[in-house]
């Protein structure tokens, strides 16, 4: 079964154009070191919730809307092989200079998941 890692982002609707520029190098980055798939998915339909919610979750502020993004790996342990030469690139360390972030990492969410259901 595959493996993912997934991300829920906020970011500045004014920022979506760079967020994209950024998205499109690094899913270019981890798809050259061996990942299956990268998506990063802007909200269309996300609203705030009473309890819970992806806005709730990154502490969503005025002018900005979320992305939900996942990797996708044959297995975890490809993952970390992947995720460590992902890391060593010096292709990302540019990318992710903060002062270009054109997102607050702090309010960024993630995780690795066990895919254990594929239909």
């Amino acid at each position: 079964m595959p493996y993912v890692d997934g991300f829920v982002v906020p970011v500045p609707i004014k920022n979506i154009a760079a967020y994209r520029t950024m998205s499109r190098k690094a899913g270019k980055l981890w798809r050259e070191h061996g990942a299956l798939a990268y998506f990063e998915c802007v909200g269309d339909d996300v609203k705030p919730g009473k309890l819970t919610s992806f806005p709730q979750s990154v502490k969503l502020k005025a002018g900005e809307t979320v992305v939900f993004s996942w990797i996708v790996y044959k297995s975890r342990a490809e993952r970390n092989r992947i995720n460590k030469k992902v890391m060593a690139d010096p292709r990302l360390t540019k990318m992710m200079d903060p002062k270009a972030m054109p997102f607050d990492s702090k309010r960024m969410i993630y995780g690795g998941f066990k895919v254990f259901v594929e239909l």
